[in-house]
């Protein structure tokens, strides 16, 4: 592959990535921060909507890699889907935020998704 090509097929993929997290930053924070109200119903609602924002927008940004995404936003990308996985799981499985392992988890996911903003400027 030429060296011009490989710059254009980089910036592509970075552009995919960039589309994708915007994507999913967007969904996790509008449902995430919902809310239900007091009804019960709908607060599970909201929680569900919550869960399936991270895990599915973890699964859509590590489908939107390729091998031609810059390795340093692709680990990037990597961490932060793994984190977003961790986090709907645990809350899935009952653990509240303020558990000291989901805190850390959530301050982790807020760092690893500022750290892929910027590299997508």
């Amino acid at each position: 592959m030429s060296e011009p090509n490989h710059v254009k097929e980089a910036a592509d993929a970075k552009a995919r990535v960039r589309a994708a997290y915007n994507t999913v930053s967007k969904a996790v924070s509008l449902q995430t921060h919902a809310d239900g109200g007091t009804d019960p119903v709908a607060v599970t609602a909201v929680a569900a909507n919550a869960r399936l924002s991270m895990s599915a927008g973890a699964a859509y940004l590590l489908s939107r890699l390729d091998p031609a995404t810059p390795p340093a936003l692709a680990a990037a990308v990597r961490a932060f889907a793994g984190l977003l996985e961790d986090i709907a799981m645990n809350s899935l499985a009952g653990v509240a935020n303020e558990d000291p392992v989901q805190a850390v988890r959530l301050r982790d996911a807020e760092a690893a998704s500022t750290r892929i903003a910027e590299m997508c400027k």
